[in-house]
């Protein structure tokens, strides 16, 4: 009786392990990173990349939006998204200085209130982060997209004003303007 009881626990362990490294192995939103790097200026933002899925994404809660307008979202799935510049910059018009931050966003219909943070390596990704260690806050206008995309992407590319990081899923495009200081 002993023996069947202790192997019942062992295929129960077995199972858990296996789930679980399979979810660590093949998440269902892989990490990505998106880099930048010009004029020794290098950014590099880590995060995951979640997928529609047919669902609606930015939207009312009552609709049932994956990310309802007015509720923290970490920029991705899975863990917290970070983002490092190698010199001081101006994100969003405001001064950042070089080092890595936690980067997060609390969605709205017309705008998205993107902020810093200094709390990083914090895996809790359900979690929210320490507000107090928020470094700045910058309302950015939404866009629609030219086109829809499944799966969310952070983007970098140059112009004649500096930089942009444009944040897109399904048809929302938010674009954050960087500059060296």
């Amino acid at each position: 009786m002993l023996k069947k009881i202790l192997a019942t626990i062992g295929i129960l362990i077995l199972i858990v392990v296996a789930y679980f490294g399979y979810a660590i192995l093949f998440p269902a939103s892989p990490s990505a990173t998106a880099t930048f790097s010009d004029q020794d200026l290098d950014i590099t933002v880590t995060y995951s990349q979640p997928s529609k899925k047919g669902r609606l994404i930015f939207g009312e809660e009552s609709e049932g939006a994956l990310q309802p307008y007015g509720k923290y979202w970490r920029l991705g799935a899975n863990a917290p998204t970070e983002i490092t510049f190698s010199k001081d910059v101006n994100f969003a018009g405001q001064p950042v200085l070089a080092g890595t931050y936690r980067m997060y966003a609390v969605p709205g219909a017309d705008s998205f209130q993107i902020s810093l943070n200094s709390e990083t390596g914090s895996f809790s990704g359900a979690g929210e982060p320490d507000y107090s260690k928020d470094v700045l806050k910058a309302d950015l206008p939404v866009s629609i997209a030219p086109t829809e995309t499944e799966v969310f992407t952070i983007s970098f590319a140059s112009d004649a004003t500096g930089i942009n990081m444009d944040l897109v899923w399904d048809k929302t495009l938010v674009r954050v303007p960087i500059s060296v200081q």
